[in-house]
């Protein structure tokens, strides 16, 4: 019985870097709508990752 391959990262450093910036932008543009703190809440999360 062979064992499981190790799980491999999907995203660098630098990805959650670039993806927090773009989602700052989206941020100020859906600043006054509803779905604003989802956006919120994942800028914060990427920023813990990267």
């Amino acid at each position: 019985m062979s064992e499981p391959q190790r799980a491999r990262a999907v995203f660098s450093t630098e990805d959650f870097r670039l993806l927090r910036t773009a989602v700052a932008h989206y941020l100020r543009e859906v600043k006054d709508r509803p779905e604003s703190l989802k956006y919120s809440h994942l800028y914060h999360r990427l920023g813990r990752v990267g």
